[in-house]
């Protein structure tokens, strides 16, 4: 109980983007892109938009989390919306049957 309490009380700050990698799964093709915050990119066969990215303020290379949006570049339907965790991209995953996306970390400057 006191860790959890202990890791609320971190303070975070916010980046300028986010270092995001996709895989697709079919032809095990891997890449890497930065995604300024408020931005979008296309990255295998999606569009993700970044909104957030934050990361602890006493370790920028440790614990990243943004929020992101991902969907289809060709009609804009959603397959995910949230935070995800750089450490934990299991803890709350993009859905799709092709592609997998996570976090790496976030862009400091």
């Amino acid at each position: 109980m006191a860790g959890a309490v202990q890791a609320q009380n971190v303070a975070a700050a916010s980046g300028a983007g986010a270092v995001l990698r996709s895989l697709d799964k079919v032809n095990g093709r891997v890449e890497d892109v930065e995604v300024p915050v408020g931005g979008s990119a296309k990255t295998q066969g999606l569009m993700v938009t970044v909104s957030d990215c934050r990361y602890p303020v006493d370790n920028p290379t440790g614990e990243a989390y943004a929020y992101l949006r991902i969907r289809n570049p060709q009609d804009g339907v959603d397959f995910f919306q949230g935070w995800m965790i750089a450490s934990s991209p299991a803890l709350s995953a993009l859905d799709h049957n092709r592609y997998d996306v996570w976090v790496l970390r976030c862009k400091i400057s």
